[in-house]
């Protein structure tokens, strides 16, 4: 192995020792990458901090799983507004309209980006609370497994 892996293995390691349960890390990671997902860039970020902060969740792991899923937030935007068009029974937005959308006024345009921002986080919420039990109930069954974590089991 080399050294710089090496380093970056220790400092994980060390980073894992500091009292967290995998219990705990794994809420923060299924958070983190819920919280990625939402369907409206540049939202995610800020929140994650202020979830990490109010509930004293590790900053650095839930910003990782936060950047592990914008890939997927960025797939997910469309699927979202399209379920939350569906949930809310409005699927002819004007707003998706290419031909119409030159024409329109910018705080109609506005209004209808916010009709289906709104939407989209509705369909987000929708989803995102039963995966993040799905996944901490996965993660705290994988991270048990790592010894590193195994002595921080007790502390939480």
């Amino acid at each position: 192995m080399s050294k710089s892996l090496r380093a970056i293995r220790q400092k994980a390691e060390r980073w894992l020792r500091q009292g967290i349960s995998p219990q705990r890390l794994a809420l923060t990671l299924a958070l983190g990458f819920a919280i990625g997902c939402i369907p409206v860039i540049g939202v995610p970020t800020a929140l994650c901090l202020l979830v990490a902060l109010g509930l004293r969740l590790n900053v650095p792991a839930i910003q990782a799983a936060n950047y592990a899923a914008m890939p997927l937030q960025v797939a997910l935007i469309f699927p979202f507004v399209r379920l939350g068009g569906w949930l809310f029974a409005s699927s002819a937005h004007p707003a998706l309209n290419t031909a119409k959308l030159a024409h329109q006024s910018p705080m109609k345009l506005m209004w209808a980006s916010g009709s289906l921002a709104g939407e989209a986080l509705a369909a987000w919420l929708l989803i995102a609370v039963p995966m993040v039990l799905v996944l901490t109930l996965v993660l705290t069954m994988l991270l048990r497994r790592v010894p590193v974590l195994a002595s921080a089991e007790a502390g939480d």
